[in-house]
């Protein structure tokens, strides 16, 4: 009888082990629907060799699910009308994981279209992982289920930097300039109910709104920014449409500051060049001289790619869902947006949490400021001889903002 029963033993946990990494090997493919043409293609280029770099460093025994990730990148064109085509054309090739972040027009097209699908198609659900659009509404009144977001929205970063403005003297007058669709809108929005919390001094002179990806000199948008008196500008604006205003700047003699979200993107440290030194900040959630892992491989993205990673979500995705695969023990999606929520895991900006209430990513933010390269900080993006350094790192507590999400559970 003993024989006999050490083998029922061992069969049973060989069928557990087997449980156990089910998912092991197995393919898990994402979907990367962003701009692959248009004035916003070199932001969307890069980010897609982000995830394909980083997707394939945890693939395998990279994550504790032991699965691999597979990137299929679709041109969006930025439109929400191309996006809602090739996530079409993802599901049809089997795809349950999508990745997006270049527009917060074209997420909420996405979160609405991915509600529909699963709701419609039981079995066949698909999970939205948002690495970039950062309009609030989709973590408060239209939050989903299905959407998790590893940026930190523009509540979070207008916390971070009004905080830091408003002991900063020599911010008096502000100038607001962002494009014309939601992202802008909050920033402006945020901006305006923070300040006028911490700094009730603070005159804005002007406000104004331009097409997205569609200005091509912002010359006039300068002047009328120097007319004001304004010796700051707070924008949103991201890749083309922030390069070609502080180049505009430069070329305008415009010597105001500028506080920013998105300094690092491609093109803007060119168009900068060693203007704008000890002017122009970013608040973000990375920075290029962040201690442990980052430094290897920024520099080994650097030297693979000749170009700069900046879009840090890029890590969190392909972290979260080894992490939360291993806990589900499977590759179903409705099992793994179960074991996300809630879930803390060690990323490279150190220990991080998806907020079960709305499922948007707590983690701490950074201020860095434009400067010339130094010892302490010698990282330079786009060869310019500048980097931006720390100025001060916000812990996740205190960038974080409350929530009004209702979430409807499958």
């Amino acid at each position: 009888m003993k024989p006999t029963f050490k083998i029922i033993l061992t069969v049973a946990g060989l069928s557990l082990a087997s449980m156990a990494m089910a998912q092991k090997g197995e393919t898990v493919k994402i979907a990367w629907i962003d701009p692959l043409s248009g004035l916003m293609a070199p932001v969307g280029s890069n980010q897609v060799k982000s995830l394909q770099y980083f997707a394939e460093k945890f693939s395998g025994n990279g994550n504790p699910a032991g699965v691999k990730f597979e990137i299929i990148a679709l041109d969006n064109k930025l439109s929400p009308a191309e996006s809602l085509n090739q996530l079409k054309a993802a599901i049809d090739q089997g795809v349950r994981y999508v990745t997006q972040g270049n527009g917060s027009s074209v997420a909420g097209a996405l979160i609405d279209a991915v509600n529909k699908h699963n709701e419609r198609n039981p079995g066949k659900e698909v999970i939205y992982l948002n690495h970039s659009a950062v309009d609030p509404d989709f973590t408060n009144s239209k939050c989903s289920y299905w959407h998790f977001r590893f940026d930190a929205d523009t509540s979070m970063k207008m916390e971070a930097l009004t905080t830091f403005m408003k002991d900063d003297k020599d911010v008096k007058k502000i100038y607001l300039l962002n494009q014309n669709y939601s992202h802008g809108h909050q920033v402006a929005k945020f901006f305006k109910e923070n300040i006028q919390r911490k700094r009730s001094d603070v005159q804005i002179v002007g406000e104004e709104l331009h097409p997205l990806a569609q200005v091509r000199d912002f010359a006039p948008y300068i002047a009328k920014i120097k007319a004001s008196g304004a010796d700051t500008v707070v924008t949103g604006n991201w890749g083309s449409d922030l390069s070609l205003l502080v180049k505009a700047a430069n070329e305008g003699g415009y010597n105001g500051k500028f506080y920013t979200y998105y300094t690092g993107v491609t093109g803007t440290p060119t168009a900068l060049g060693t203007g704008g030194a000890g002017r122009v900040f970013q608040v973000s959630y990375n920075h290029y001289h962040l201690p442990g892992d980052m430094a290897k491989w920024r520099d080994e993205y650097k030297k693979k790619f000749n170009d700069d990673f900046y879009t840090g979500s890029m890590i969190h995705i392909p972290k979260i869902l080894g992490e939360a695969m291993a806990k589900a023990k499977s590759t179903d999606p409705v099992k793994v947006a179960a074991a996300m929520e809630g879930l803390s895991f060690k990323s490279f900006n150190g220990e991080v949490q998806m907020r079960k209430t709305d499922h948007q990513l707590q983690q701490p933010l950074y201020l860095t400021v434009w400067q010339k390269a130094d010892k302490k900080y010698p990282y330079s993006p786009e060869n310019t001889g500048m980097t931006l350094a720390l100025v001060k790192e916000f812990p996740a507590y205190i960038a974080s903002t409350p929530t009004s999400c209702q979430m409807k559970r499958p």
